[in-house]
């Protein structure tokens, strides 16, 4: 296989360098399996859970006995919140519970090879050399974003991932703002958000550090 190598952009959108990327994390095939299971496990780790219904012991009321046993002509009756009545509990209804579970960390590794290994196929993944801002300022952020021609243009429509190694306050809250765009930290990137987004822009250090983690 060739070198894999892209440019490093500056916060002007000028191309400075190239950089190679290491084979064994962008250039791999790509596990469909463990992408799909690693999505899976995504999304069931973000449901709450909080689905609930009263069985017939915790509804409110019910606990005279209606009328007596025998002598009424009537079926015999112990509660009015019996799961029969109008008002009554449910039976084998939802409960809280917790929905998530774990993957081995080489499953969820795989995955976010393939993720990255699409994203440079489609031409998705851009490298600036760093992004950085004194005071906070949207109009400064989204100016170096357009720069790199990231913003969508006037649809704004284009789902972008910025990931940093780390990222200060001020830098923090000049991106917040910016809706065509999210911000993450290379440390914690994962496959579903990779491939939820349009573009993948990464720093220099965390392509490093992105480099680092999946070498282990």
């Amino acid at each position: 296989m060739d070198n894999i190598e892209l440019p490093i952009y500056n916060s002007e959108g000028n191309e400075t360098q190239k950089i190679e990327l290491a084979k064994d994390v962008f250039g791999g095939a790509v596990n469909e399996d463990a992408v799909y299971q690693t999505i899976m496990s995504y999304n069931a780790n973000q449901r709450k859970g909080l689905a609930a219904t009263k069985t017939r012991g915790e509804v409110s009321g019910g606990g005279k006995k209606p009328w007596k046993q025998k002598g009424t002509g009537r079926a015999r009756a112990g509660s009015i919140r019996s799961p029969l009545w109008r008002h009554g509990g449910v039976v084998f209804g939802p409960h809280p519970r917790d929905f998530s579970y774990t993957l081995p960390q080489k499953i969820k590794n795989l995955a976010l090879k393939s993720a990255l290994a699409v994203k440079l196929k489609e031409g998705r993944i851009v490298i600036v050399d760093d992004v950085s801002i004194s005071k906070p300022s949207t109009k400064e952020a989204n100016k170096i974003l357009t720069n790199l021609k990231l913003d969508g243009g006037k649809k704004k429509d284009t789902s972008v991932l910025l990931l940093f190694d780390k990222i200060g306050l001020n830098l923090r809250r000049s991106l917040r703002n910016l809706s065509y765009l999210d911000v993450g930290l290379a440390g914690e990137a994962n496959a579903y958000e990779i491939l939820a987004h349009e573009k993948v822009v990464l720093t220099r250090g965390a392509l490093l550090e992105l480099t680092k983690r999946l070498q282990k």
